[in-house]
């Protein structure tokens, strides 16, 4: 078997969100027939590590060559645009952004919830807490280890549920309000992305603070997005600042991977009935409105707020209920989008530099 036979049986096998063969959309990064070890290596341009959908694009390689006498060697690379000295954060493959337009819509818990969905999943994980005026992601994962400096300045982070953790709250005093104006916030955001030792991580979440100030241009000026997740609840106020933070990435031209709907129904654990507290829908048929993926809705639950006074995120639950399965849904979606945007970026890049175009 040589090359052009391996490409051939490849050509079969179809991207799930992308709707062609990983050929023509110029996933297959490169091929080597190895007749000596008996051995067929295929490079992929696969951006999402442990998202679903990339990961059934690797079972459709693996079937597509299954009955080639050869054993089979898979890895996954995405090539960046930049070149190495102006890459920000190098060994990180994706930086994912948790935003919302108002405070108190459970930004913070679908944040830490993702980060540890994406660890649970076998994902190299950092959580960023980037709410500069009021950090909460330790005490949402009962994080005791504070941050350690080395001889050359940089920052050890501490690790909580397979993460990497850094937040504002590692650095002040538990009672000590912060109150710093634009370019302190600034600059204490880009030395805590700079000086961090982040390691190789395949996502980095980041919990931005609530509205469009001076931390979220920071953050979008400093640090290459892969995309932005928009929390909300159901109710038109949320909607509308929701609305307000999705220009805002628009603007600067970050992908918005999709809407996530919090509090999104209560069901009465005595009567089984269920009430919209805060109303129900709003945050999909905002979805549908502006073209963008539902990554799901989150039932208001009092083990949300158990797991984030005890530090235990829900999605880790052991026997998860609905809430948790939530939550294991939306980490999921996020994830596979994220594998769209980059397989979508390599095949633009694949076509746009094909001969034939």
């Amino acid at each position: 078997m040589d090359e052009a036979a391996v490409r051939e049986r490849l050509s079969g096998v179809e991207d799930p969100d992308l709707g062609e063969d990983i050929v023509s959309l110029g996933l297959v990064n490169a091929v080597q027939v190895d007749d000596e070890d008996g051995v067929i290596r295929v490079s992929l341009a696969l951006g999402a590590p442990y998202a679903p959908n990339e990961t059934a694009i690797a079972e459709g390689v693996r079937d597509a060559l299954a009955e080639a006498d050869y054993a089979l060697d898979i890895s996954a690379n995405v090539e960046s645009d930049l070149s190495e000295g102006e890459e920000v954060l190098p060994n990180v493959k994706n930086v994912i952004a948790v935003a919302s337009g108002k405070g108190g819509v459970g930004k913070s818990t679908v944040a830490v919830n993702l980060a540890a969905g994406l660890s649970q999943l076998g994902a190299r994980v950092g959580l960023f807490d980037a709410d500069i005026y009021g950090p909460n992601v330790p005490r949402m994962v009962d994080a005791d280890e504070a941050p350690h400096a080395t001889d050359q300045d940089t920052i050890i982070p501490p690790k909580k549920y397979g993460m990497k953790l850094m937040s504002m709250a590692f650095l002040v005093g538990e009672d000590d309000p912060v109150i710093w104006r634009g370019p302190m916030v600034h600059k204490l955001l880009t030395q805590l992305v700079e000086d961090v030792e982040w390691g190789a991580l395949d996502y980095l979440v980041l919990d931005l603070p609530p509205g469009t100030g001076d931390t979220q241009l920071t953050i979008l000026q400093t640090l290459p997005l892969t995309g932005a997740v928009i929390v909300t609840t159901p109710e038109d106020v949320a909607l509308d600042d929701a609305n307000k933070g999705l220009r805002m990435f628009g603007k600067h031209d970050t992908n918005v991977l999709g809407i996530v709907e919090n509090m999104s129904g209560f069901v009465c654990p005595d009567c089984g009935s269920e009430h919209e507290v805060f109303g129900k829908g709003g945050g999909k048929q905002f979805a549908a409105d502006n073209d963008l993926p539902f990554l799901g809705g989150i039932p208001l639950d009092p083990e949300v707020r158990a797991g984030g006074d005890g530090g235990k995120p829900v999605v880790l639950d052991d026997q998860p209920g609905e809430v948790g399965d939530a939550f294991k849904i939306v980490t999921e979606n996020v994830a596979n989008n994220v594998g769209v945007v980059q397989r979508r970026t390599v095949s633009r890049r694949a076509q746009g530099n094909s001969p034939t175009q």
